[in-house]
C-alpha cells in the first residue's frame, strides 16, 4: 500500500483573544503556513493537488471555503484548488485524515492539510446565530454546552477542583519552560503584526502561557457554567487565534523530488461518543488506533490530548493508563490556547517537532469534539 508521509509543518503563533492577531483577517491568516510550507521546503506550489483546511464557524470572513481564498492569497496557481471542512474541534485533524487517505488510495500525491479560526474577528458559535437546536434531536439526546459536559466529566470521574486547577497550573508552566528553551521556535513562523502605536513588530511567541499564575489564582476564579461547579476559564482551554498546515506527499512523490520525509502516517480514526457527555470520545479513540496501529499506550513517546478542560485530558489519562509525562510535554490548550479549526493542526505540529527533537518514534493524538465525537492519529518518526 502507498504511504502517506509528512514532509513539513509549521503554524503561526497563537493568539490571545483581542490580542496581536485579532487585527488579521481569517483569510490572510491562513495563506501564511502555507507560503510558509512552500518557502520551507522550495517546491514549487503548482504540484499542490489540494488545500484542505479545517474552520469550525464558517461565516463571514471564514465563510466561502476558506481554504480556496488562502491559496489563493498565498500565490498558489488559480489551479491548485481547496476545500473547507468541520468536525468541530477536530477539523484540522480531520483534515490530516482527508489527505493521507487520498494519498493512500492514489489519488493525489501532494496535498496540504491544516487549518484557521479566527475567533476574535469570529467569535465561536457565529454560524449558529438565530437558530435554535432542532426539535428532533433534543428529543433524542440531552444537548448541553461543552462547559457543562466538562462539569459531568468531572463529577463521573470524582475530580475535584484543585486537581482541575493543578492540572491547568502545569499546563502554564510546561508552556513557559518550553517557551524559555527555545523548543516551539522552529514550528513557529514569526508573523507581522500592527502593535497599538501604530508600529510594526514581529509575533514569535504564543500569547497565552501565563508565567504568573499560581494556585491560588486559579481557585480565586468563579465556576463559568454551573453554580457551585469546578469548570473555570482557569482550567478551559483558551479562546484564540491562529492557523497551522502540514504538507503530505506520497513516499514515491517525495523520492522523486529528492524530499526527505520526517513522519508517516501510521494509522487513523474517529468515533462517535455520546453527544451529551461529548468529551469522552478520546478514550475509545486511543484504543482502536492503537489497535489499528498494533501498538500498545506504552509504545507512544508522545501523546498530544487536546485540553479543551482539565478534566477532559484528567479522565483520558485515567482510563488509558498513559504516564502523564508524556502527555502535552510542552502544554496544551489551556496554557497554548484552542484556535477551534486550527487546533488539530497545531497539536500535530508541536508533536512532531517534539519527536524531532527528543529522538522519540511514535506519537499519538487525539481531540474531543462537539455532539460527541473524536479522531486520533498515530504518526511514526522515520529515521
Amino acid at each position: 500500500m502507498r504511504e502517506a508521509v509528512i514532509i513539513e509543518a509549521v503554524r503561526t503563533p497563537v493568539g490571545r483573544r483581542k490580542g496581536s492577531l485579532s487585527a488579521k483577517r481569517a483569510e490572510d491568516l491562513a495563506a501564511k503556513p502555507l507560503q510558509a510550507l512552500i518557502e520551507r521546503v522550495g517546491i514549487d506550489p503548482g504540484l499542490v493537488e489540494d488545500v484542505i483546511y479545517g474552520c469550525v464557524s464558517q461565516v463571514g470572513e471564514q465563510a466561502f471555503d476558506i481554504a480556496r481564498q488562502a491559496a489563493l492569497i498565498a500565490d498558489f496557481p488559480v489551479e491548485v484548488p481547496g476545500t473547507t471542512i468541520d468536525r468541530q474541534c477536530g477539523s484540522s485533524q480531520q483534515a490530516v485524515h482527508f489527505a493521507s487517505q487520498a494519498i493512500m488510495s492514489g489519488d493525489m500525491d501532494v496535498v496540504i492539510a491544516g487549518g484557521v479560526e479566527n475567533m476574535t474577528r469570529v467569535p465561536m458559535g457565529s454560524n449558529m446565530q438565530g437558530v435554535t437546536i432542532n426539535e428532533n434531536l433534543t428529543s433524542k439526546y440531552e444537548i448541553i454546552n461543552q462547559g457543562l459536559s466538562a462539569e459531568r466529566i468531572a463529577d463521573k470521574w470524582g475530580f475535584s477542583r484543585q486537581q482541575l486547577d493543578e492540572f491547568s497550573l502545569i499546563s502554564h508552566e510546561k508552556a513557559i519552560a518550553a517557551m524559555k528553551s527555545g523548543y516551539f521556535n522552529k514550528e513557529i513562523m514569526p508573523l507581522e503584526v500592527n502593535l497599538p502605536d501604530g508600529s510594526l513588530d514581529l509575533l514569535r511567541y504564543d500569547e497565552g502561557p501565563r508565567e504568573q499564575t499560581s494556585l491560588d489564582k486559579l481557585s480565586e476564579l468563579k465556576a463559568a457554567f454551573q453554580e457551585g461547579g469546578k469548570i473555570t476559564a482557569g482550567n478551559s482551554s483558551q479562546i484564540s487565534d491562529g492557523a497551522a498546515a502540514l504538507l503530505l506527499m506520497s513516499r514515491d512523490k517525495a523520492n522523486e523530488l529528492g524530499l526527505k520525509p520526517k513522519f508517516r502516517v501510521l494509522a487513523r480514526t474517529v468515533i462517535g461518543s455520546d453527544p451529551t457527555l461529548m468529551l469522552t470520545g478520546p478514550i475509545p479513540a486511543t484504543e482502536k488506533v492503537l489497535r489499528i496501529a498494533r501498538l500498545s499506550i506504552s509504545d507512544i513517546d508522545v501523546f498530544e490530548v487536546n485540553e479543551a478542560f482539565a478534566s477532559v485530558a484528567l479522565a483520558w489519562l485515567h482510563e488509558t493508563g498513559a504516564d502523564p509525562k508524556r502527555l502535552n510535554p510542552n502544554g496544551g490548550a489551556i496554557a497554548l490556547g484552542h484556535p477551534l479549526g486550527a487546533s488539530g493542526a497545531r497539536l500535530m505540529t508541536t508533536m512532531i517537532h517534539e519527536l524531532e527533537r527528543t529522538g522519540g518514534r511514535y506519537g499519538l493524538q487525539t481531540m474531543c469534539e462537539g455532539h460527541g465525537m473524536a479522531n486520533a492519529t498515530i504518526i511514526e518518526r522515520l529515521a
